[in-house]
């Protein structure tokens, strides 16, 4: 960072302390509400309240941006931020950092500056000398006042009443069904995943996060154990039953199965933190292939998460020369989507113009992204990173890409100088076109599949979203296997729809001439045509129909509708039925 003009004077100075306390004010209110917010989701579990879990962390997502624009509203009224100088800024900026030593969420508060400058200042001043382009202030080993892990020491009581202890220690204000059981399940699928025998070792331990993660109607403990030489991270999932006592609903030990937990495609934690940083190390050295922007995301940080994404993002561009191009698979209508090969992930911008039939428009199809982002995504749809005034090289751009979005979406796009600027856009991780995905496979593959696309559009339809358009081109197939849905332009919520059989034609004449005789007015669906664009190839019709022919009837949707409508809220695993304890 620039060192600050000596012309600067004592006024100025005392000016510039008073901007970065009000900055750090402004922080330290956002993060006293996301912890109330946070510490709300115990009692929550424990009331079995999950409709208020859920506004938990719908309500959550909106408070960042209040509190900065609340920031900005100070500055601007309090110091007549916008005509600041330079200078002024740079020293506002080496102000804030020395109230930061001793800080404890240092990083949020260093995202929560750049924010509020970001509202003040033009783009040509985003770089380090005027925001955290580059943290300033370490995280590591920040002073807790509250533990971030507590640790257990397994040959002081033996495994079982250790384990016993840890489930206790939470305090939970509910009683367990049957503690022993628990805990003799947890053990036998712990033997199982080592298969061996467990014995005593002189290192061995156990720690656990101190706070629960929470998420729907369910708590999850997360941590990790040490028996000799190896390491074995673990979490289980707690759940209430009616009779308002406590269970353990399984026990996950495959890596596979926690990076699973903390999917993109399903709803935020909500966690109570108090050094945010130390939860996010305790996850990484548990999920090392989970990136630190991608953690802080999932526990409600989103534009941490932000931050860490994008500082990713500019280092790889920095380390590769790839260029970015037309993301593979079919082009759509309302969007452009590009990647960079190398990264995996994709970037989205809205046109300016749609091609008929699509009814939509710019602020609609941001009110659907907002949505799923608000929803509960039940592991089916993808979350997006949305950003704004996002500038890059021009040089890594291909042509062709770069004169599409410059024809079709001239408001967003903006070539200056030696970078492109995009106003807004989405980025979402990279998956295979479930399109493409069929294209090029037979046999089980496409079984295996189409199953999991008829799964995926049931769990959807249980947490109240209808895709809309619902062709194999808007889903994508993750690294694991698994259907997601990532096209938002019409989505609808299911209780918005009207699913109706197709009526007689009034007249054979009708039926042979190939128009329709109904309606077709806005959010009637009729199940019965979805095999008609869906199922033209043999081999994924009779899978669908082997799986999912109640879903081209309007029975299951309509009783979906009314089971929602009648407040049955589901439940959603984020691991397979086969792991979970069976509930006398």
């Amino acid at each position: 960072m620039n060192a600050v003009s000596p012309l600067i004077s004592s006024d100025d100075t005392l000016c510039a302390a008073a901007i970065a306390q009000a900055l750090l004010e402004g922080f330290n209110h956002h993060y006293a509400l996301f912890r109330i917010a946070s510490s709300a989701a115990k009692l929550n579990f424990e009331a079995g309240d999950v409709l208020a879990q859920r506004d938990g962390v719908r309500n959550r997502i909106a408070f960042y941006d209040a509190r900065v624009l609340e920031s900005v509203e100070r500055l601007k009224k309090e110091f007549a931020a916008e005509t600041l100088s330079d200078q002024a800024w740079l020293a506002v900026k080496q102000q804030y950092i020395a109230l930061l030593f001793k800080h404890q969420q240092i990083e949020l508060a260093e995202t929560f500056f750049n924010s509020v400058c970001c509202r003040i200042l033009h783009r040509t001043y985003f770089h380090n000398d005027f925001i955290f382009y580059r943290p300033a202030v370490s995280t590591e080993y920040i002073e807790e006042t509250e533990a971030t892990f507590r640790s257990y020491y397994v040959n002081n009581l033996g495994l079982a009443a250790t384990l016993k202890k840890i489930l206790r220690d939470f305090n939970w204000a509910l009683s367990f069904v049957d503690l022993d059981r628990d805990v003799a399940r947890i053990l036998a699928v712990l033997r199982r995943h080592l298969a061996k025998k467990l014995v005593p070792e002189f290192n061995s331990q156990i720690q656990i996060l101190a706070s629960p993660f929470y998420r729907n109607k369910a708590a999850y403990i997360i941590g990790k154990a040490t028996h000799g030489d190896i390491e074995i991270p673990f979490a289980i999932p707690l759940y209430r039953n009616d009779a308002a006592q406590l269970y353990v609903d399984a026990a996950l030990f495959k890596m596979v199965h926690i990076r699973q937990l903390f999917s993109l495609s399903r709803a935020y934690f909500l966690v109570d933190m108090e050094v945010p940083s130390a939860y996010v190390q305790f996850l990484h050295d548990l999920i090392p292939d989970k990136s630190r922007a991608e953690l802080y995301t999932m526990l409600g940080l989103g534009k941490q998460g932000k931050t860490m994404f994008y500082r990713e993002l500019f280092h790889h561009l920095r380390h590769s020369s790839d260029p970015f191009v037309s993301a593979p698979g079919t082009k759509g209508m309302v969007m452009i989507v590009f990647t960079l090969p190398s990264f995996p992930f994709v970037f989205k911008i809205i046109k300016d113009v749609f091609a008929p039939p699509k009814e939509v428009d710019r602020a609609t199809v941001m009110a659907k992204y907002l949505l799923v982002k608000t929803h509960d995504r039940v592991g089916r749809m993808a979350d997006s990173l949305e950003f704004s005034d996002v500038a890059l090289p021009l040089a890594r751009f291909d042509a062709e890409l770069l004169a599409e979005m410059q024809l079709l979406a001239p408001s967003i796009v903006e070539v200056d100088g030696d970078t492109v600027v995009f106003r807004h856009m989405y980025i979402e991780c990279r998956m295979k076109p479930l399109n493409l995905f069929i294209e090029h496979r037979r046999g089980e593959d496409v079984n295996a599949v189409i199953r999991d696309y008829g799964n995926a559009l049931r769990e959807l339809a249980i947490a109240n979203i209808f895709p809309g358009d619902m062709l194999f081109k808007n889903f994508g197939v993750t690294r694991a296997g698994r259907v997601v849905f990532y096209d938002y332009d019409e989505i609808e919520y299911m209780t918005d729809c009207d699913f109706r059989r197709i009526p007689p034609p009034p007249t054979p004449e009708f039926e042979m001439s190939g128009e329709t005789w109904f309606s077709g007015n806005k959010n009637e669906v009729y199940p019965e045509e979805f095999g008609s664009f869906l199922l033209a190839r043999a081999d994924v019709k009779a899978a669908f129909h082997q799986y999912h022919a109640d879903l081209l009837t309007p029975k299951f949707w309509q009783d979906t509708k009314m089971r929602i409508k009648n407040g049955i809220i589901e439940d959603f695993f984020p691991y397979p039925q086969a792991l979970r304890f069976p509930q006398c």
